[in-house]
């Protein structure tokens, strides 16, 4: 059985199965609601119900309170409707957002190689191409874990392959099963397209992107479609490791900077043994990004994605250099333990 469910201010109405909860229709309808942990803990996801009948599903009593049940208020990422239901929902209009519907795939691993002692790169071949924007990423299933993970995607749209780079998280089940386990010639399912992170091209503005670790893959797939596109605006790029074992992908983007004048690539190592042979940035990307910069950041755009450290390090860097919250993008990641953890700091807690 199915309802309609519409979604104000937009005035938009979709199909919503009995049973499926309010995110997941809209998301597969095209429909973006804001949303974060996926585990009813975080509210990041509440909406109002205008008409209906619904069940809240398993939503935390710190992220929806009873006098907001009372309300009418549900969290969509768990909600399920019993009747045609309309609901009013923040939703951002953003020019260069594609509203591209959430679907399910089976990818064969056809390569996969360790680009770190700590990171493996796994790349999927699906049937056909995966329609995405460059910063989003893909909830993947692991064999015997379980819920879903969240891995950026680590290249442009446009070919039938999904590339995805999964650092080995100690006691990490699934990870460890994707590091251990995961052979060629295996099949893994994976929903996509899910997040807000890509950029904003029609603000015709330079582009500053900031890498740690893992999360390389989302700037990398960024940098990609940018020149697939034919950019010419100044493209800068700061990737942190702690050493140059940890540091992937260098020759690739020592080679796209001398291909592409409008590139600049600042590698930074953070460890305080890195030797003589090192002749690139030393310390931490907060500290690369501001001397390469002179601390002065206006006239750009900000994307970042790497630890919670690097991220709060770098936002505070760019805001005392002059960028603030409407020039800065990052993607976040919630667990249902960071999530749980989010909530119970205060029983007002909102939003991530």
């Amino acid at each position: 059985m199915s309802y309609q469910l519409t979604i104000e201010p937009i005035g938009q109405t979709i199909d919503i199965e009995e049973g499926q909860t309010v995110l997941d229709a809209c998301l597969r309808a095209g429909v973006w609601l804001p949303h974060a942990c996926g585990h009813g803990l975080c509210a990041t996801c509440k909406v109002q119900v205008v008409e209906g009948e619904f069940e809240h599903g398993e939503a935390s009593p710190f992220a929806l309170m009873d006098f907001e049940r009372d309300e009418r208020k549900i969290l969509a990422c768990c909600a399920t409707v019993e009747c045609d239901t309309v609901i009013e929902a923040e939703v951002d209009e953003d020019p260069d957002a594609q509203f591209i519907g959430l679907q399910d795939f089976a990818g064969r691993v056809v390569k996969a190689d360790m680009l770190t002692p700590t990171i493996r790169g796994i790349w999927l071949e699906v049937d056909e191409p995966v329609h995405f924007q460059a910063g989003q990423y893909v909830m993947l299933k692991v064999p015997g874990v379980q819920g879903e993970r969240a891995f950026s995607i680590g290249n442009a749209p446009g070919t039938n392959l999904v590339e995805l780079h999964i650092r080995k998280v100690p006691g990490g089940a699934a990870t460890t099963w994707l590091h251990d386990e995961l052979n060629l010639g295996d099949t893994l399912e994976f929903t996509a397209p899910l997040g807000r992170f890509f950029t904003r091209k029609s603000a015709n503005l330079p582009m500053i992107f900031l890498a740690g670790g893992s999360g390389l893959s989302s700037p990398k797939a960024m940098i990609e479609e940018l020149f697939n596109d034919g950019c010419t605006l100044p493209i800068t790029l700061v990737q942190g490791a702690r050493n140059e074992a940890e540091l992937y992908y260098h020759n690739y983007f020592v080679e796209l900077a001398a291909k592409h004048p409008n590139f600049t690539y600042i590698p930074a190592l953070s460890d305080a043994d890195i030797g003589e042979g090192w002749t690139g940035a030393k310390g931490f990307v907060h500290e690369a990004l501001k001397a390469h910069f002179n601390n002065d950041f206006r006239g750009h755009k900000a994307y970042m994605c790497g630890p919670p450290p690097m991220i709060e390090a770098c936002i505070s860097t760019l805001m005392q250099g002059q960028l603030f919250e409407r020039d800065i993008y990052t993607e976040r990641f919630l667990t249902s333990a960071d999530a749980e953890g989010l909530a119970k700091k205060s029983p007002l807690f909102k939003h991530v």
